[in-house]
């Protein structure tokens, strides 16, 4: 269920996601994209992801992909 939800590809990315958004709660998922548990998580994001548009915005970052934030916020 990964795709139906914004990636972030970048450690530049994640902070203008964090940045640039001044209305909204900016939610991040921090996991693996071929996790089971993640699948589940996103499957539950992507269902809340429309009631909460004017209210949050829900971004996906692939730990593998960006390992930059894995010490920083104890990823594992």
């Amino acid at each position: 269920m990964a795709y139906l939800l914004p990636h972030l590809h970048t450690p530049y990315d994640v902070d203008q996601a964090i940045v640039t958004e001044q209305e909204r709660v900016v939610i991040i998922r921090f996991g693996h994209d071929w996790d089971s548990t993640c699948m589940l998580m996103d499957e539950t994001l992507a269902k809340c992801a429309t009631p909460l548009a004017n209210f949050a915005v829900i971004y996906l970052v692939d730990i593998s992909e960006i390992p930059d934030f894995n010490v920083m916020y104890e990823l594992t």
